[in-house]
């Protein structure tokens, strides 16, 4: 069931143990590098949010979800988790939270995650998973490039978060009907795709978007397209 999601996971580390090797490069070639990483994370965005079929109900749940994240100050608690882990095992990266806290959202919002883990769980089909880790290896090395130590962390939610979807899959694929599924991995699909995209403004340094704070949505989301479903 978790095959995939440790695959994911381990190629995050490799790749950022690799892309550590490159820490010497010159700081022009990894703003360069790092600009163009948001240039691509920008299109993947917009790829992932243009299929929605539910636009208004995106909106809603973005908006609900970013005042639940201010509430909770959920960019706040990882950037600090960001800063204990500096702390503890990196003593001077000044870029070991914003390391750790984009990789991890680049890593842990895209759709294919989420499908992937989900496959996974009620199928055991890994497949999904196996592209991700492939795409994700290259794009860590050029993130551990830029940010350092502290995007090989990001492996720690990826671990979780892939591998509690694919559990809570495998228990609840019998209880789900397949076009609602559809639905709602389609609409997920599309709400991350917008956090995709402020991530890649933020890498270009046009935004300092708390994208953290929209992470609620996709639970505000669910619950709506759940009230729809029933009413």
């Amino acid at each position: 069931m978790l095959t995939g999601v440790f695959i994911n996971g381990i190629t995050i580390v490799v790749g950022s143990l690799l892309g550590a090797l490159l820490r010497n490069i010159s700081e022009e070639m990894k703003e360069t590098v790092t600009k163009g990483i948001g240039l691509g994370v920008v299109v993947l965005g917009i790829q992932m949010a243009i299929p929605t079929q539910s636009f208004t109900l995106i909106m809603i749940s973005l908006s609900i979800g970013a005042l639940i994240g201010e509430a909770l100050k959920i960019e706040t608690f990882m950037n600090r988790f960001g800063l204990f882990l500096q702390k503890r095992f990196s003593k001077t990266e000044s870029t070991f939270a914003e390391g750790f806290v984009t990789a991890s959202l680049i890593f842990v919002i895209g759709s294919l995650g989420i499908i992937g883990a989900i496959q996974s769980g009620a199928t055991g089909d890994h497949e999904t998973l196996y592209t991700k880790s492939v795409m994700d290896g290259f794009m860590v090395i050029m993130l551990t490039a830029s940010f350092g130590y502290g995007v090989l962390f990001s492996s720690i939610p990826v671990f979780l978060y892939q591998g509690s979807i694919a559990v809570l899959a495998n228990v609840l694929v019998q209880l789900i009907p397949a076009n609602f599924m559809d639905e709602l991995m389609n609409e997920i699909s599309a709400i991350g795709g917008l956090m995709i995209l402020g991530i890649g403004l933020n890498l270009l340094q046009v935004t300092k978007l708390r994208v953290s704070n929209f992470l609620p949505g996709i639970i505000v989301l669910i619950i709506l397209l759940s009230l729809k479903l029933i009413l």
